[in-house]
């Protein structure tokens, strides 16, 4: 496995106007990652796609320059709108987010599914979505196979989290071009056990995520400037460097070497400390992770 870091994992500074996007490119040469994911490019605002664009063959002359792979682009997107108009609109869209990757030189475009079960105030329910949300990522990944980009979705935005709906999700878009992005932590989201979970999703992965979360039980009264979120079941998460928490990222990068996955490892830090921090430390622990 090679070691990677995603842009999201310096939001603390990208946020504070201490780096952008651009900027983390020469800092994950500096820290010693071989790869970078980058999430929804940000050249300003409200960015057109134009500007993203232009903004992605930016970072793709910045990471040869540092000699970084761009290894995924990651972007929000909610397949299940209730309408076919709409549904549309967002399938355009997403093929506009493949032509961005494709100026990076990314081979691989992670997507969301959806983000509720609602339209509107309208229970729709997993089950019933499935088939349109399937349709419409077997569009948007015939269009980046003609790209040369690989599509996946991963474990994330509580509605498709759970490793059985992922893996139906999986077998319901049915295109060769299209896989899994498992993220060892984000499991914790609702409340399952990652061990399981990644044993269950490491054949179906193109690409994997390794992030920790201190989890805490329900009624958790955060610290002073602690940042948490609550889980479906209402434990309490807070993200921490790799290693420091409760998620066994340990047993999980095992079980993908044992599925055979040797594609890229990629640190999410989502922590309350310095951000430079938390990633370096994560790295350091992952490097002992991976060599075992």
């Amino acid at each position: 496995m090679k070691l990677a870091v995603s842009s999201y994992s310096f939001q603390q500074y990208i946020k504070a106007g201490k780096m952008t996007q651009l900027d983390v490119v020469k800092k994950a040469a500096e820290m010693d990652f071989a790869g970078i994911d980058f999430t929804d490019l940000m050249p300003n605002s409200a960015p057109t796609l134009a500007d993203q664009l232009a903004y992605a063959a930016e970072i793709r002359k910045e990471a040869e320059r540092y000699g970084v792979e761009i290894v995924a682009y990651t972007i929000g997107a909610n397949l299940f709108r209730g309408s076919e108009e709409e549904d549309a609109r967002e399938v355009a869209r997403l093929c506009g987010q493949v032509d961005v990757a494709a100026a990076m030189g990314a081979s691989i475009l992670r997507h969301d599914v959806c983000y509720s079960e609602k339209v509107g105030e309208r229970l729709i329910g997993f089950e019933r979505m499935l088939p349109v949300i399937a349709q419409n990522a077997r569009k948007i990944t015939a269009y980046a196979q003609e790209k040369g980009i690989r599509t996946c979705s991963e474990n994330h935005g509580y509605i498709a989290q759970d490793s059985d709906r992922v893996e139906r999700l999986f077998y319901a878009v049915d295109h060769e071009n299209y896989a899994l992005l498992v993220d060892i932590g984000n499991f914790a989201c609702v409340d399952e056990d990652s061990m399981k979970a990644v044993s269950r999703l490491a054949p179906y992965a193109i690409h994997a995520h390794a992030k920790d979360f201190h989890i805490h039980s329900f009624g958790y009264t955060p610290k002073e400037g602690e940042k948490v979120f609550s889980t479906r079941a209402c434990r309490v998460l807070s993200g921490c460097a790799i290693g420091d928490g409760d998620i066994p990222v340990e047993q999980c990068v095992a079980i993908l070497k044992r599925a055979g996955y040797d594609a890229y490892l990629t640190i999410e830090y989502e922590g309350n400390d310095d951000c430079l921090a938390g990633i370096s430390r994560g790295l350091q622990n992952l490097k002992h992770y991976i060599q075992e």
